[in-house]
């Protein structure tokens, strides 16, 4: 578990970290999202003791991350992949590693496997990978000790399509065997297929966390809102209205602000034929948009 209670980071008059408390809990992935300089890597850094707090704390296991003893063995790190001596080959950055951990030599292997590198690439050096090749290696390295946490700061940068879902894969397994996982994102669809819990900062405040669908509820009182097409949508309307539904036009079908086991209950008592029906998506965007839009580049409305 990590628990973070009250931690502020200043550099001199600017404050990076603003009293920020939460926690990860063991089981889970945690989603830290947030516009670039919300403050996600700071915390971060002070949670694995590169950079010390102004005020509050972050403890790991009810440690501090200072007081672990070989903390690879229990909390895996990937911070900045290309962190790294770019004259070494992947395969020597991992045996390093393992053997600062007291590892055997076939943890290395287990983890080149794991991480779908290939026996030449593991050979190749550093500064000859690809970005995407350096967030596989970071990974590998982050999980070379077992550990039961993980702290991984935009790991699916730089990976494409079938990377993304891979680690996707990766981190919902861990998780699923108990460890604890806090992902960092600036890219909220990437972290919101995957997290159990989003906490969302800006300015370096923590501006909401929960769920997805607390986290909606809070934001419009918990009203729900559905897309659906019909082969006749004026029917499907009028009878979503007469049940005092809000509808409104939205591409080839409609918008209803109302759950959709309501709108299908509806559709199959006036025998209207649907095409599609779904949970209208966007909510989330949308609310952490406005939640963060003093630290977004682009004004939005």
């Amino acid at each position: 578990m990590i628990q973070v209670e009250g931690l502020t980071r200043k550099y001199g008059s600017f404050t990076a970290v603003d009293d920020v408390s939460f926690v990860c809990q063991p089981g889970r992935v945690t989603g830290f999202l947030g516009p670039n300089g919300a403050g996600k890597t700071t915390t971060m850094r002070v949670m694995v003791g590169l950079t010390p707090p102004t005020a509050g704390r972050v403890t790991i296991g009810g440690h501090l991350y200072k007081d672990i003893p070989n903390p690879g063995r229990h909390v895996g790190v990937l911070l900045d992949a290309s962190a790294q001596h770019a004259g070494r080959t992947g395969r020597e950055i991992l045996e390093i590693g393992a053997r600062t951990m007291g590892l055997p030599a076939t943890r290395v292997d287990e983890m080149i496997e794991l991480v779908s590198l290939t026996p030449q690439e593991a050979k190749r050096r550093l500064r000859n990978y690809s970005l995407g090749m350096k967030q596989r290696l970071g990974i590998a390295h982050a999980l070379l000790g077992d550990p039961s946490v993980l702290i991984l700061d935009e790991p699916a940068n730089g990976l494409d399509p079938a990377g993304i879902r891979w680690m996707r894969g990766l981190l919902k397994g861990y998780a699923e065997r108990g460890g604890t996982v806090l992902l960092s994102s600036h890219l909220l669809h990437e972290v919101e297929q995957i997290a159990d819990e989003m906490i969302l900062i800006g300015n370096g405040r923590i501006v909401a966390q929960g769920d997805k669908k607390s986290l909606l509820a809070g934001a419009d009182g918990g009203k729900a809102s559905t897309l659906v097409t019909a082969l006749d949508n004026t029917a499907l309307a009028d009878a979503l209205t007469a049940k005092g539904f809000t509808v409104a036009s939205a591409g080839e079908g409609l918008r209803v602000e109302v759950e959709p086991v309501e709108v299908g209950r509806t559709a199959l008592e006036a025998s209207v034929v649907l095409t599609d029906l779904r949970a209208a998506e966007g909510g989330l965007e949308d609310l952490f948009l406005e939640l963060t839009a003093e630290t977004q580049r682009e004004h939005t409305a």
